[in-house]
């Protein structure tokens, strides 16, 4: 009997570190000019739930000097890879409820009003909102996260509360560094929810005070 053909390589599963390294491509595309943030936040997401290397090449058949090679050799898991951000960079805070960092930063410190219901949205740029001197006249506060390669750091006033069990992580990094329980009756509680997507988000409490400067 014959040795059986080896399958097509575009129907070889690939691996969470292929899958990074796509998502790496297409930051350079976008950084370049070759997608919009709509085209990027799809392919992107087609890319995470690729099983093959047919269903993630796809993605980058239309991108010239892009590729990702079809053969079963591992690709390395970049070390998040740098984001090239095109001109002009779009960047808008809302006080009406909802932060959003597209290709560029946000950040929100000292006082400021916490609505109940926040909703930040990242694509592609960051966003440091600190909580820490924060006006927060609520109980609890829902933080929505949409992320796509982007990252997010929340900085938690003494006392507060964390809940991210309904945090939806793919492909990211989620770090929570604030100590307590979630039922300790103690200060306001943070519940972050939605979807973080080859980015990431830190949790972190106030920074330690230096007592000794004036």
């Amino acid at each position: 009997m014959g040795v059986p053909d080896q399958p097509a390589a575009r129907f070889l599963r690939v691996s969470d570190a292929e899958r990074e390294h796509v998502v790496g491509l297409l930051q350079r595309a976008t950084g370049s000019g070759l997608l919009d943030l709509d085209e990027f936040t799809s392919r992107v997401d087609t890319a995470l739930a690729a099983r093959t290397r047919g269903e993630l090449n796809a993605v980058l058949l239309d991108l010239p000097g892009l590729t990702h090679a079809e053969r079963p050799a591992q690709v390395p898991a970049p070390a998040r890879p740098p984001v090239h951000r095109p001109t002009p960079v779009v960047t808008e805070i809302d006080t009406g409820g909802e932060v959003r960092s597209m290709l560029g930063s946000v950040t929100r410190r000292g006082v400021w009003d916490v609505p109940a219901h926040l909703v930040v949205r990242s694509t592609l740029g960051s966003a440091e909102l600190d909580f820490t001197e924060a006006r927060i006249p609520h109980d609890v506060v829902d933080v929505e996260l949409e992320v796509v390669a982007g990252s997010v750091e929340l900085r938690l006033p003494a006392g507060a509360r964390v809940e991210h069990g309904d945090l939806q992580a793919t492909l990211s990094s989620v770090e929570n560094h604030v100590r307590g329980r979630a039922d300790a009756p103690d200060g306001p509680l943070f519940r972050i929810r939605g979807s973080v997507r080859a980015g990431s988000v830190e949790i972190r409490p106030p920074r330690k005070s230096r007592w000794w400067r004036r």
